[in-house]
């Protein structure tokens, strides 16, 4: 016996880095120090910041792979990764730096792995963020064959006096929310339940615009820092920030708020997307798991002072980003309009 009779092909490994080396070079920063390949990746704090505080984030993309692994969209999954991750470094006002990697297979699949890799390059490269290392197993009888999981891993660098907490957070500040790319990576469990009960395949449509449904679901999820990046620099004064993911507003947008302040979200100020009202239907899901499982069209909220509203609208549309004054924050979450929905803290 040997190792590759057990089902661990060391060659394929190595020949896998050096397939993936120039997609994971093209997104070092200046910062970083050497290439790939050793054990640990280098990289230099950035200049001209004066109390440096590194932000730290893992996720991964949960059972969307599934889906995705059954129609072979392998370079959107992995800008996935790097998005549910950065997405969730940069609310505190932090800028990502590097990211790093795991995937575990049953056996590397060249063309598919490769891809995913590209898939995080790209979205690192979106960001700014160097790709500075990772790992990727063959556990040959642990997975089944054709499957793979991966979990990501971000740090990014803020100033101690620039960290964006919620803190200076006031009442009639207002709550911005940007629009998501449809389900990003979450809810896939009770999705995945929804297509067992129907016919569908890679041809299946939906939809007034007669979309492709398998193509509507598995879309990339958005990656913000280019907006928040531009925000900041436009002196927008962001008081809070939220990443929209599982458990949708009522369960994220609270987390960025002080204690003792709530928010009112007009759900008459965005269109939620069609492939939302296509799941609720084809699956009979009630409103209340709806708003708790899906974004409903809303990635990410921005807190701003009322004075910063327009501004930052402004700032958004010329980045190319749709983004909507969705609420504003307040001291008690009574509403008798059934259009608004109270979320405290």
């Amino acid at each position: 016996m040997d190792y590759k009779t057990a089902g661990v092909d060391v060659q394929a490994g190595r020949d896998f880095v050096d397939q993936i080396k120039s997609s994971v070079e093209s997104t070092f920063r200046k910062e970083v120090i050497g290439g790939i390949g050793g054990f640990g990746g280098f990289m230099r704090l950035p200049q001209g910041i004066q109390n440096p505080v590194l932000v730290a984030g893992s996720d991964g993309v949960g059972t969307k792979l599934e889906l995705a692994q059954s129609y072979g969209a392998h370079f959107g999954v992995g800008i996935d990764l790097v998005a549910m991750c950065v997405n969730d470094v940069i609310t505190s006002g932090a800028e990502p730096l590097f990211f790093l990697d795991y995937i575990a297979t049953a056996k590397l699949g060249p063309t598919e792995l490769t891809e995913v890799i590209k898939g995080i390059s790209e979205g690192c490269k979106e960001c700014g963020c160097s790709l500075l290392g990772g790992e990727t197993a063959e556990m040959p009888g642990f997975y089944s064959h054709g499957q793979y999981d991966m979990a990501g891993f971000c740090v990014g660098v803020v100033d101690e006096k620039q960290i964006i907490n919620g803190s200076t957070i006031q009442p009639g500040d207002q709550i911005i929310g940007v629009s998501s790319n449809g389900l990003h990576s979450n809810g896939f469990s009770l999705v995945r339940k929804v297509l067992q009960t129907r016919n569908v395949n890679k041809s299946t449509i939906f939809g007034s615009r007669k979309s492709p449904l398998i193509e509507s679901l598995l879309k990339p999820t958005k990656l913000y820092f280019p907006l928040v990046h531009s925000l900041l620099e436009g002196k927008v004064s962001i008081r809070g920030m939220a990443h929209i993911t599982g458990g949708g507003l009522p369960e994220n947008l609270p987390r960025c708020l002080p204690k003792g302040l709530n928010a009112l979200v007009d759900k008459s100020q965005w269109e939620i997307p069609e492939i939302f009202a296509w799941l609720k239907d084809q699956g009979s899901i009630p409103d209340n798991d709806l708003w708790n499982t899906f974004n409903l069209g809303i990635g990410f909220c921005i807190i701003v002072d009322s004075n910063d509203l327009e501004p930052a609208l402004e700032i958004s549309l010329a980045q190319g980003f749709d983004a909507f004054p969705i609420g504003s924050v307040c001291e008690s979450e009574i509403s008798n309009d059934p259009k608004v929905i109270g979320l405290t803290t």
